[in-house]
């Protein structure tokens, strides 16, 4: 349980009593936790304990099983979720047929744009320079993970839910995300983050949110 005293600022999520089940079979839950801007939580558990499900159900594309979800104060719903969350999943979600400038400019155009940042600085921030109009389906998985990494620089969503983000990913990679979500925690951004790797994100103290399989 991650909580704090009465006498905390608002978290910007606060999950209450949340729990999921699938077919009638619990996959995790109930829960309790906050997350407060500037935080970067680990979601730890072995396979199988709803580390996945969790970020589904929190980014809208499940439904709670029980429970609730506060967004800054308020209830989350799917219409207040496309600017204020984003989540990279196990897939890159993103358009084989479109080049990398392609998949961001789309991206911009429904999740909107965070203000200092273009696509072009995105994709060399994240080592793709050169790469804007190479189709996407030509790269790497290690390169698609990155332009969906420069997607996340992109979009100014204040929650990241980030699954697996080192997967497919070299040391220089690894490193690379450790350093976007320090940044996204130094501008008043937060984020959950599942990884089975020794190497996550480690600056500071994080906090992490143990989930365990059901029996």
């Amino acid at each position: 349980m991650i909580a704090g005293e009465s006498n905390d600022p608002m978290p910007l999520l606060e999950a209450r009593d949340l729990s999921y089940s699938r077919n009638d079979e619990p996959v995790f839950g109930p829960l309790d936790f906050r997350l407060h801007a500037g935080e970067v939580v680990l979601i730890e558990g072995d396979n199988g304990s709803g580390k996945t499900t969790l970020l589904r159900v929190l980014s809208g594309l499940l439904a709670p099983g029980g429970g609730s979800v506060r967004l800054n104060g308020e209830n989350l719903t799917v219409a207040r979720l496309s600017h204020q969350v984003a989540l990279l999943g196990h897939q890159p979600g993103l358009k084989a047929d479109l080049t990398p400038l392609e998949n961001l400019n789309f991206a911009i155009g429904v999740f909107g744009l965070r203000a200092g940042i273009t696509p072009h600085l995105a994709l060399s921030s994240v080592g793709l320079e050169g790469y804007e109009d190479v189709p996407t389906r030509q790269l790497s998985a290690g390169q698609k993970k990155r332009v969906s990494l420069a997607r996340l620089l992109l979009v100014p969503a204040a929650l990241w839910l980030l699954d697996e983000p080192y997967a497919n990913l070299d040391r220089e990679g690894i490193d690379l995300v450790n350093r976007l979500l320090d940044a996204q925690a130094r501008r008043g951004g937060a984020a959950l983050v599942t990884s089975h790797g020794a190497y996550a994100f480690t600056s500071g103290s994080p906090r992490r949110l143990p989930l365990r399989a059901t029996a």
